[in-house]
């Protein structure tokens, strides 16, 4: 993943090295594993341009039938993070018609759990692949990416006719947020193409077996884990060895609280924003958790796979997670467990926003390298992602929906998604989101995402957590070598 992104999972592990492409950290590696950065700092240097990337690169002749010049004959290597959605969605929709537009080009495709780590040393030398879908626990930092000029900007994607009809622009076919998610200080270097919804997800039938509702408020649902207790069943899991699932709840809570301008606060890096009485009120909720013996045991132990297995397997009620669960744990699930996800519930009866009001976000990012040996192949690609039949059958494969309007509709969509996409209905306007982890990952992962560990695990006080996350954005907004983002 990756809602997230974040967002597609694993997306919550600390990468084996850091992963922000600064020109120290390029030296530094280089340095190491014997790289060679070329003349003038190679990739830096190469980059500078931005969305200009390599002038070497092919091109091929504007027409009605190629909006995005695209080089007929130019081979195109795709390279996708087989994580929760897999790899199929490329290499048997995708691809496949590229390759019918582009019979003469050769689609050279690859898979890996392990995007930096395959990738960061190709990007160091000037040959990365043309297409990336940059996810996972993993995946290189996008904002770092856009500040060392190593993306290919992505506006004459925006501009170009949509791959449906050439009368409306790929831009007007996108959902709200696509753009503002994956753009750095104005210019748009990131697709996300997977929309992502947030919330709690439960059985809906293991609910009804005993007669269980699913809560409004935040003492309702206290009041319900007593009862889950009483049952000899655990109320909550989580994924415990990747804990910033459990920060999706904290802020979404706190958020309906006050009034999302405490995420934009966030975001911002303003200072104190991390103190706020919400997020310590919200953070105080889910320490409780733990502290009254809700949390399965053992689950501070667990990766993702073993936490959501355990909660499929009956063992707990309750998980946060996004929209891609269903499809991840498609071959663990039950025949009779009826996946279904709801809003979290309210700390306060007069909280800013309704109970209905939820976290949603395009996530799953997609770029195209600056220095691809086909930039406009690239484009063309994500292009054919964000058609009818391209998106459409992501939803169909995956269970996911995309950030494509009107994509899913009229297709029979699994009972997960299916209860996802009502939530998104019932919540209207009263969607929110926060890109602090986009535009600076490492203050996600790993500083925040270890306070958050310490919060679940009892070991810190609510007050302390919010202190480690205020030093986390401290750290980040009086470090001159990090690019400034702002909305």
């Amino acid at each position: 993943m990756s809602v997230p992104q974040d967002r597609s999972v694993p997306e919550d592990t600390a990468p084996v090295f850091p992963v922000p492409l600064s020109r120290r950290a390029l030296l530094q590696r280089a340095g190491v594993a014997g790289l060679a950065l070329g003349p003038a700092g190679g990739l830096l240097a190469a980059c500078a341009t931005g969305g200009g990337g390599n002038n070497d690169a092919a091109e091929g002749e504007v027409t009605e039938d190629n909006p995005l010049g695209v080089p007929e004959d130019e081979p195109l290597e795709v390279v996708i993070f087989n994580g929760g959605f897999g790899e199929a969605y490329a290499t048997d929709i995708h691809e496949p018609m590229y390759a019918e537009r582009y019979p003469n080009a050769r689609i050279e495709h690859s898979a890996t759990e392990q995007i930096a780590q395959t990738l960061q040393s190709r990007f160091v030398s000037g040959n990365p692949p043309d297409v990336v879908n940059n996810s996972g626990a993993n995946q290189m930092d996008n904002g770092q990416l856009a500040a060392d000029g190593a993306l290919y900007e992505l506006t004459d994607l925006l501009d170009a006719p949509s791959w449906d009809d050439p009368n409306v622009t790929v831009r007007d076919t996108l959902v709200a947020g696509t753009v503002e998610v994956g753009s750095y200080n104005g210019t748009f270097y990131v697709l996300n193409y997977a929309y992502s919804v947030f919330g709690i997800w439960y059985n809906a039938a293991l609910l009804e077996q005993y007669g269980w509702e699913y809560p409004r408020t935040w003492q309702d649902m206290v009041a319900l884990c007593r009862e889950i207790q009483s049952a000899g069943i655990a109320p909550w899991t989580y994924q415990g060895l990747h804990p910033r699932y459990m920060n999706w709840p904290i802020l979404s809570m706190a958020t309906k609280l006050a009034g999302p301008d405490i995420l934009v606060d966030i975001d911002n890096l303003v200072p104190g924003a991390w103190n706020h009485e919400a997020i310590i009120e919200a953070a105080t909720a889910v320490y409780n958790l733990r502290r009254d013996g809700f949390i399965l045991e053992g689950t501070e132990g667990m990766d993702h796979v073993q936490a959501q297995t355990a909660w499929c397997q009956g063992r707990a009620v309750f998980i946060p997670c996004g929209s891609w669960l269903e499809n991840e744990q498609a071959d663990v699930t039950p025949e009779d467990f009826r996946m279904a996800v709801a809003p979290e519930p309210l700390l306060s009866t007069d909280s800013a926003l309704p109970f209905e009001a939820i976290r949603a976000t395009p996530g799953e990012p997609f770029i195209v390298p600056a220095q691809a040996n086909n930039p406009r192949g690239g484009l063309e690609y994500l292009r054919i992602m964000l058609s009818k039949e391209g998106a459409s059958g992501f939803t169909q494969m995956v269970s996911s929906l995309t950030s494509v309007k009107g994509a899913a509709d009229g297709l029979e969509l699994s009972p997960g998604l299916a209860s996802a996409a009502q939530m998104l209905s019932n919540a209207g306007d009263n969607v929110f989101n926060w890109l602090y982890p986009s535009w600076y990952a490492t203050m996600e992962n790993p500083m925040i995402d270890a306070a958050t560990g310490d919060l679940m695990t009892n070991r810190i006080t609510p007050q302390e957590w919010a202190e480690r996350c205020e030093a986390a954005a401290t750290q980040i907004r009086e470090d001159d070598s990090i690019e400034k983002y702002s909305r």
